[in-house]
């Protein structure tokens, strides 16, 4: 099991994030991609990946942060996110994308050339794209009518969007990714979409410490949980938990271009 999207630097697991790991590798994953939400985090980040192979990131700005930068940096930090990634080190571009309708000091315009960006980057330094969208699915669909798609594929974080919107994405080329409330007794649209998506074409994610599976809704999620994320899907897809935790993982070893080590027999 690999989980796709994991804030494993986030604040909250300062108490006690070896343990968080140690449990993570024994409840059976063999990869966790951390993405970037801001410029600070990135060289930190790049650090990870030399001391613990089974930890790889990405580097990118979170829509969501962008209120607490300066506008006027904006080109700065996208230069300087070229010159890391021409380093090596990354396996993907974002955490980035779209969060709207807009936020104060964050206008859509803003949000979309910052978009732009990153998806040049992509582009130029052949990786994926981690896409966060929230409430703002029109917006990014005419985004990427217009804009030229990375060869290396855009991956859907936490998707939410329902089946009609997938089947644009599907067309598009992306990758799906799934947390958390797969497995919640209200969630419909997000399971709708799963049974439309490729199957060549989906991950798993816990989006940690956000979004935590039943039965552990409401606290701080962890990559350890991505068992329970695994099952939830697997039961929508008619499916054995082990075959879907298998081809998930050999999915998101080719998406990030063999980035982990393979899967000891």
């Amino acid at each position: 099991m690999i989980d796709t999207h994991c804030h494993l630097d986030a604040s909250r697991f300062e108490p006690d994030r070896s343990e968080v790991l140690t449990r993570a590798w024994a409840a059976g994953l063999q990869g966790i991609v951390i993405p970037a939400v801001g410029p600070d985090t990135w060289e930190p980040l790049l650090e990870l990946p030399r001391q613990e192979p089974r930890i790889q990131v990405g580097l990118g700005i979170h829509p969501q942060l962008l209120p607490e930068l300066p506008a006027h940096q904006d080109a700065e930090h996208l230069e300087r996110l070229d010159a890391l990634l021409a380093r090596g080190g990354a396996v993907a571009v974002g955490e980035c994308g779209l969060d709207g309708p807009s936020l104060p000091g964050a206008p859509m315009e803003r949000q979309l050339a910052v978009l732009r960006g990153h998806m040049a980057l992509a582009r130029k330094h052949g990786l994926p794209v981690l896409m966060h969208c929230h409430r703002a699915h029109p917006a990014l669909i005419a985004f990427l009518k217009e804009e030229p798609f990375p060869e290396a594929g855009v991956l859907m974080h936490s998707y939410s969007g329902g089946a009609e919107l997938a089947r644009f994405y599907i067309q598009k080329g992306c990758h799906f990714s799934f947390a958390g409330p797969v497995t919640w007794a209200e969630a419909r649209k997000p399971l709708d979409a799963l049974r439309v998506i490729p199957p060549e074409r989906l991950v798993a994610e816990t989006d940690s410490p956000d979004q935590a599976p039943t039965p552990h809704r409401g606290q701080r999620s962890e990559p350890g949980y991505l068992p329970r994320i695994i099952e939830g899907m697997a039961r929508v897809l008619g499916e054995p938990a082990e075959v879907l935790a298998e081809r998930t993982a050999l999915n998101a070893r080719k998406l990030f271009r063999e980035a982990f080590p393979p899967a000891s027999r």
